[in-house]
């Protein structure tokens, strides 16, 4: 264990950029946020001066070569992420991504053989992991309080569609949205995912359709252990963001809810009513970005693993790549057709 605090730097300057710069700067004892980058000046500059830090970049292989960084914080655009990670694992950089690795298979294998090899670390951002209630269901269900897992259910739906030059990057529902419920199906149930049938539409906003994607998707999952999942996404929910878990089983179920900014109840002769969902993930999963950083910090200062790995996002990806592919052919589709070394394995 080190007692040495570990210097930051942050790659990316936008929402979620911003978020983890916050954190680093003020809320995670053993952390220092050393440096910003961002290749466009105006969220630099407005990210940097919120939050006093000593060093800015624009070209991230700056901040690699600066002996006063330990870590990075990765939150540049999918596409970029892959050469990213090379480079920061070269350059002896503990790594944290924010998902997905990359929307390849085989490029997500030689990333994280590639981080093996350097003897780095790498965790991948899949933040809802580290939501006090999503994992409170997790124990329950790894205690066996719910006897042995039948079915999962989970919602996410979100309050608005992004704008169509984020679609056309993001690499599709699957792996920018559905990929957090994919993570999270393994989490909860602690068991692979062996078999993917999805269909999907475009109904919320044609310009989606015309981006060469979907704003509505259901697939239903097939486990290792025998379990059942159904997860459903849509990219407008009108009421807000609607983001539910429920895994039911022999002895009993564990569900969560959504959360809303109070939990007052007001009823009058049209009915009864409460507050909206919180409005969007920065909202909602607040907390769990400080918890995923504290637990990524305790990682790397105490050299023990870190809790969601290159392989939690390679499977992520395998998950969401077979789903695309179920929706392609309108068949089910099976994990080794994507990924030949999917193998069932408990440790998630």
């Amino acid at each position: 264990m080190t007692t040495r605090t570990l210097r930051f730097a942050v790659l990316g300057a936008g929402r979620i950029g911003r978020i983890h710069a916050g954190n680093l700067a003020h809320r995670i004892p053993g952390a220092q946020l050393t440096a910003l980058c961002d290749v466009i000046p105006e969220n630099l500059a407005a990210a940097a001066a919120g939050l006093a830090v000593p060093k800015t970049f624009s070209d991230y292989r700056e901040v690699l070569r600066d002996p006063e960084v330990d870590a990075v914080v990765i939150c540049t655009p999918t596409n970029t992420h892959s050469q990213v990670i090379l480079d920061a694992a070269a350059a002896g950089k503990q790594i944290f991504c924010e998902k997905p690795i990359d929307l390849s298979i085989g490029k997500i294998q030689a990333i994280n053989e590639e981080v093996r090899r350097r003897g780095v670390r790498l965790m991948v951002g899949f933040n809802r992991r580290f939501d006090p209630t999503f994992e409170k269901v997790r124990e329950l269900v790894a205690a066996g309080k719910v006897g042995e897992p039948h079915i999962l259910r989970i919602t996410s739906r979100d309050p608005g569609p992004p704008p169509e030059e984020y679609i056309r990057a993001s690499g599709g529902i699957f792996l920018d949205m559905t990929i957090h419920d994919f993570d999270m199906a393994r989490y909860l149930l602690a068991s692979e995912v062996t078999e993917v049938y999805a269909r999907a539409a475009v109904l919320v906003d044609p310009a989606i359709g015309k981006a060469g994607d979907w704003d509505t998707a259901v697939v239903t999952l097939s486990f290792a252990n025998g379990a059942l999942g159904a997860i459903d996404n849509s990219r407008k929910a009108a009421y807000g963001y609607d983001q539910r878990v429920e895994v039911f089983g022999s002895a009993g179920m564990a569900a969560a809810r959504n959360q809303t900014p109070d939990t007052h109840v007001y009823c009058d002769g049209a009915g009864i009513h409460s507050a909206q969902p919180l409005h969007f993930f920065l909202e909602r999963y607040a907390e769990s970005y400080l918890r995923e950083m504290r637990a990524f910090v305790d990682a790397v200062t105490r050299q023990r693993p870190v809790p969601v790995d290159g392989n939690d996002g390679l499977m992520a990806v395998a998950i969401a790549v077979a789903a695309a592919q179920s929706v392609a052919e309108r068949r089910p589709v099976k994990l080794t057709e994507v990924y030949p070394r999917s193998v069932p394995c408990p440790a998630v």
